[in-house]
């Protein structure tokens, strides 16, 4: 073994070479009676059969409204039975997904769509606090979402200017559907098929582009290393809209057999127990705040969660004694941590169930199957084995690149096809990673990547605000929490729940900063360049916070 930091998944397993619909209609055929799909909150439980008769009607609605292979369709809903449906029917159709935020607000909705020109959407009508319908007419009204030809409602009733969900699959003809058979041999598997937006250090958000190829072999391995197995349910809380949810939950259970449990249409710890304990769920996703709220709950103890054996904690770093309950109190002893980002679809490392417990507290496990990766210096050198440096990964799960910005796919992946990460990581003597800091300017807050200069672009906005720096701090809940640094104009008075309005409803929830701090200048280097972690320990020193020891 060299002592360089490259590694590469050496496998007898190999890849799968089909698109997701012919996947899809494989896995129909060998497990019709199988329960595909549990959505708790909507009272449904569908066999793999009735899943696929749902899937074609829908697909071949959406050709008889004359969408064509490639062309795009968002998707903008919390989690429900519909959100898969779309997810398989456009796979089969040949048309390229594109995975709205649910968070998402006016600007951002507005940006997302016109970039990649989605031609139809499918939305939720409401969602909490969330109006989608109400946010998609306001923006078509003055003419701003010029590519969408058709609105797509999500439930039974009709909606001015739109169609139903139920609508578009009850108006396929026998000709659709016979077009939707007859266009899945003409797919590649490396045709793009979903497009999933990453928060941009420019402020605006980077359209991933991933195939059938990238996203069907990673949802399929991440779910070979939890060991998962025909008929086997995997309750999936994390958001659909998300590789978490859509990649690695519903395409690794799609292509195993096994079965989609959605406990509601967002994250509650009670749904999630209710869950798990009554439909007898195997595996269980989530990211660390997740587990910690469900660890937390106060009827926690009143659950039977023996059924529990496996899932995955992943999405940013998972503290070591919420790992260490996870294994104790609720049973998933072959628990796993996952590592990677959009951009690889998503994951690059993973845990063992074999693993032992100081392996998966203090690792990210091992490199995925048929993947490599080396951790690079600032010259592009790989570095010896512990060393930090830059984590690169290379392999069918990189994505084709940025929807129409080759400016930025090639500042992502270089010439010889490695995609730069931007995260810090080592790699040790067992061929293990471990990721030990961030290049990019980023903050994970529940799960969620925030790139803070998105949200200073924003806040520059405002009349009152001269200059302003967002870093993330430590916060028990979450992770990470944002905070502002504000320099006011001259003259200029600002409250700090101003601050907070000025962002509602115009921004995600999650990227308003919690904490706001107005002060008069910014720690700077002596060229001038900020110095946020000066920023950062300021703050912990201020609020008394506690980083907590991560893997």
């Amino acid at each position: 073994m060299t002592n360089l930091s490259y590694v590469n998944g050496a496998s007898a397993q190999p890849l799968i070479g089909m698109t997701i619909g012919a996947q899809f209609d494989a896995t129909c055929a060998a497990y019709p009676d199988t329960l595909a799909m549990i959505s708790r909150h909507q009272n449904i439980r569908w066999t793999y059969a009735q899943l696929k008769d749902r899937v074609d009607a829908f697909g071949a609605g959406l050709l008889a409204l004359g969408l064509e292979p490639g062309d795009r369709v968002g998707v903008w809903a919390p989690n429900c039975a519909e959100w898969a449906i779309t997810q398989f029917a456009t796979a089969k159709a040949g048309l390229i997904l594109v995975n709205i935020n649910p968070a998402y607000r006016l600007s951002e909705a507005e940006y997302a769509i016109n970039k990649v020109g989605c031609r139809a959407l499918v939305i939720a009508v409401r969602h909490k606090t969330s109006e989608y319908l109400t946010m998609v007419r306001q923006l078509r009204e003055v003419g701003k979402l010029p590519t969408v030809e058709a609105v797509i409602t999500i439930g039974d009733d009709p909606h001015r200017g739109c169609q139903s969900f139920p609508h578009i699959e009850n108006t396929a003809k026998r000709a659709d559907r016979a077009r939707l058979a007859e266009i899945g041999p003409t797919l590649q598997f490396d045709d793009p098929i979903n497009i999933q937006f990453t928060s941009g250090t420019t402020g605006f958000p980077k359209g991933a582009t991933l195939s059938h190829h990238n996203i069907l072999n990673n949802g399929f391995f991440v779910a070979e290393a939890i060991r998962l197995k025909a008929g086997d349910r995997l309750c999936i809380p994390v958001p659909l809209y998300h590789c978490f949810g859509m990649v690695m939950g519903n395409l690794g259970c799609v292509s195993h057999g096994a079965t989609m449990v959605y406990s509601g249409e967002a994250f509650d710890p009670l749904a999630v127990l209710q869950a798990v304990a009554e439909e007898k769920c195997v595996a269980l996703y989530g990211v660390p705040t997740m587990f910690i709220a469900i660890l937390a709950h106060p009827d926690f103890a009143k659950f039977d969660l023996t059924s529990l054996r496996t899932g995955i904690m992943a999405g940013s770093p998972c503290p070591i004694e919420v790992m260490k309950q996870v294994i104790d109190k609720m049973h998933m002893p072959e628990v796993t941590i996952a590592y990677g980002m959009t951009e690889t679809s998503p994951v690059s490392f993973q845990s063992s169930c074999d693993d032992s417990l100081e392996r998966r507290v203090s690792t990210v496990g091992g490199v995925q199957p048929h993947l490599e990766v080396k951790v690079v210096d600032e010259l592009g050198r790989i570095v010896p084995r512990g060393q930090p440096g830059e984590l690169c990964t290379r392999g069918y799960s990189v994505m084709l690149g940025y929807w129409q910005d080759p400016e930025r796919t090639a500042e992502a992946i270089d010439s010889a096809g490695w995609m730069h990460t931007g995260d810090l990581a080592t790699i040790d003597a067992d061929s293990c990673g471990n990721i030990v800091g961030r290049i990019k300017d980023m903050v994970i807050r529940g799960g969620e990547n925030i790139y803070p200069r998105e949200i200073e672009e924003f806040l520059y906005r405002h009349p009152a605000i001269q200059d302003v720096q967002v870093i993330g701090i430590p916060d028990p809940k979450f992770g990470e929490e944002l905070c502002a640094w504000i320099v006011l104009q001259p003259g200029a008075a600002l409250e700090h729940e101003a601050v907070r309005e000025f962002c509602r409803g115009q921004i995600a929830h999650y990227k308003i900063p919690r904490h706001i701090k107005f002060v008069d200048a910014f720690p700077t280097t002596v060229t001038g360049k900020v110095q946020k972690f000066v920023m950062r320990d300021a703050m912990i020193t201020e609020l008394g916070l506690v980083a907590d020891e991560t893997a």
